[in-house]
């Protein structure tokens, strides 16, 4: 099938046709989702470790790169997919059965960088996450081996492969060295 790029779409036709798979959904308009195998690699890394921590303290969530996230109320036609997510208990209760979009923004989204990656794109996926509440947000460089750590309201901590990262307040007793992220 061939993917009409000035079409607008909605987030159902997300959902139906399969041939989307891999784009994400912003403002009505498709933007691929870009990958590379060291992505793949650090971003299933700290899904792992995330979900360890989750599945050790029973208080969270832990995604991949699925759900998508339906949660912005400037912007009904995007939905965002992080690259790994964790979603607080207590919040996801709130949501009820299976939904085909998280309708709550997530209390930690990761976006783990790859080279096709555009400064803009990124910062684009940032500002949308911050403003829709997102609770947490880390910006995962595998190259420079660093994360920028962003809250609302706050400026960007960077903390490089030689410093300790904390997830809360998605997971409140996370810890771990940031080299771990990249210890593939």
């Amino acid at each position: 099938m061939t993917i009409a790029v000035d079409k607008t779409y909605t987030p159902e036709d997300l959902l139906n046709d399969s041939s989307l798979a891999g784009y994400e959904l912003v403002d009505g308009h498709l933007r691929e989702r870009s990958v590379s195998e060291a992505s793949g690699l650090v971003g299933a890394r700290i899904l792992r470790l995330l979900g360890n921590e989750a599945e050790r303290t029973g208080e969270a969530f832990v995604y991949g790169s699925e759900p998508g996230y339906q949660c912005f109320a400037e912007s009904p036609n995007t939905v965002r997919f992080p690259d790994v997510s964790v979603v607080r208990k207590s919040r996801r209760a709130q949501v009820g059965a299976d939904p085909a979009y998280m309708p709550i923004p997530a209390d930690l989204a990761v976006e783990v960088l790859s080279p096709n990656d555009r400064v803009r794109d990124i910062e684009d996926k940032l500002k949308d996450y911050l403003s829709a509440g997102f609770a947490l947000v880390w910006i995962v460089n595998p190259y420079g081996r660093y994360v920028q750590i962003y809250r609302p309201g706050a400026g960007v901590q960077i903390i490089d492969e030689h410093g300790e990262i904390t997830a809360e307040p998605a997971l409140s007793q996370f810890r771990c060295r940031v080299a771990e992220f990249f210890n593939i």
